[in-house]
């Protein structure tokens, strides 16, 4: 601060200011004003170069004070000083901001040096802690998650080999289940083999069903193929349609064409292993009827005979009489290069899964579908790209399955706001376009027999 003062009185700015003042009072008449405007400014430069020296020492000198008595004697004294100055050359509302700012910015650096000289008064320290104490709260947070997350991983791996369990559990009940049959049907065959009343002929030394099975013995074999059969089923639609669908699409880009040809084997299927198994019934009741003997009905022998020689079923056949029904199908077509036998794999399939149904007490069956029917939810489940407002079945995608007239698993079908005259109209241009060998397989089949049973589904 010394060294600023001297420095400010060896320049002489002060004389020489009071000396250009007097030498620009003797000539101020005689100048003119752009004269006096040069003069006026040459004053306020050198006053300028006066006051920032002024101000150097004021600020040294501020800043040497450890009580804040400078910063009070600057807003009580120089401040009013300041906005005297600045009122004399500029409006006032311009000076009060000024004026305001220059307040403002004296009082902001007060306050930050009374927070400098006592900090045991700021609430930085009390934040800094919260903060750190929040910090700690997330990071145990986080490892509660992290270790919840690592038992929810363990509890799921543990349910999910409580389910493997419990379906091996399962397969080998089931597979129990086939060896007591097979046992019993082996220790049948060798007591009516040493039986000295044993009929003569091939057909009359097939399998009984022995006395010591009990009523609610079969129910629990019945039980279990059941809900195999059923689980088959669902298994063939989740899958075995979706690749047949698959493959169908590389031949047809009418999805709606692939669908119904699929819908349609599903119900030609059925439909040709219920045949096929009243007529293989009808020749195994005959075979054994000439040597049954014992307190069980024929009917029941006749039924574990087929239950346990289901590998007799020629299945091959039912799949041929499939095609030939789809053939002259007129709701379906396809391409004249191509045949329905690219389907024989899902056919065969669905022809040994519906035989097998027909064993069960009750059997299982699929339900009727008609083009147009209203539609119910307790018997199919709406495509992905139906019209979910529309009260009608357009077409089917697959059957449902029914027991005694009780639906058991819903079936698929499309819905939309199609007129039946459209949809008739859709139907005899499709029949309009079947191929030649249409014609010849519809010869073949006006050439067969006609059935009750098939009239009745029509």
């Amino acid at each position: 601060m010394a060294e600023g003062l001297r420095n400010l009185v060896g320049t002489g700015s002060a004389r020489a200011l009071q000396e250009k003042l007097e030498s620009w009072q003797q000539d101020f008449e005689i100048n003119s004003s752009g004269e006096n405007l040069n003069r006026c400014c040459e004053m306020l430069e050198l006053n300028t170069a006066i006051q920032k020296q002024l101000f150097t020492i004021l600020n040294e000198t501020s800043r040497e004070d450890g009580n804040n008595e400078g910063a009070e004697t600057i807003k009580k004294r120089l401040l009013p000083q300041l906005g005297t100055c600045f009122n004399c050359a500029t409006s006032g509302k311009s000076f009060e901001n000024n004026f305001s700012i220059t307040q403002d910015s004296v009082g902001s650096e007060m306050q930050l040096r009374e927070l400098d000289t006592t900090p045991e008064t700021c609430p930085l320290q009390d934040l800094e802690e919260k903060l750190t104490s929040t910090r700690l709260q997330i990071s145990q947070m986080e490892q509660d998650l992290n270790t919840s997350r690592a038992e929810e991983e363990d509890a799921l791996k543990k349910l999910e080999r409580l389910n493997d369990y419990e379906q091996q559990i399962q397969t080998l009940r089931d597979e129990i289940t086939i060896l007591d049959a097979q046992k019993s049907v082996l220790q049948s065959r060798l007591a009516r083999s040493r039986s000295p009343y044993r009929r003569s002929g091939a057909k009359s030394e097939r399998s009984l069903r022995p006395k010591s099975w009990s009523p609610g013995r079969a129910r629990h074999i019945n039980a279990s193929r059941r809900a195999c059969l059923v689980a088959r089923f669902g298994f063939i639609y989740a899958q075995e349609r979706f690749d047949a669908e698959t493959l169908l699409r590389t031949y047809i880009s009418d999805v709606e064409m692939v669908q119904r040809i699929i819908y349609t084997a599903a119900v030609e299927s059925f439909y040709a292993a219920k045949m096929a198994y009243w007529k293989f019934k009808i020749h195994v009741k005959e075979a054994l009827s000439l040597g049954h003997s014992g307190p069980e009905s024929l009917e029941d022998t006749v039924l574990d005979y087929i239950v346990c020689h289901k590998d007799e079923y020629d299945v091959h056949a039912s799949v041929k009489e499939v095609i030939r029904s789809m053939n002259i199908n007129p709701k379906i077509s396809f391409p004249p290069e191509i045949d329905f036998i690219v389907l024989s794999t899902l056919i065969q399939e669905l022809c040994c899964l519906a035989f097998s149904m027909q064993t069960l007490i009750p059997p299982l069956d699929v339900a009727f579908g008609i083009d147009g029917e209203l539609f119910n939810e307790t018997k199919y489940y709406r495509s992905p790209d139906s019209d979910f407002t529309a009260a009608f079945v357009a077409y089917h995608v697959w059957p449902a399955l029914v027991e005694d007239g009780v639906v058991i698993v819903k079936g698929e079908v499309v819905t939309k706001r199609v007129s039946l005259c459209f949809r008739r109209s859709k139907i005899r241009s499709r029949s309009c376009s079947c191929s030649t060998r249409r014609l010849l397989s519809s010869h073949s089949f006006r050439s067969r027999s006609f059935s009750p049973l098939r009239s009745r589904r029509c």
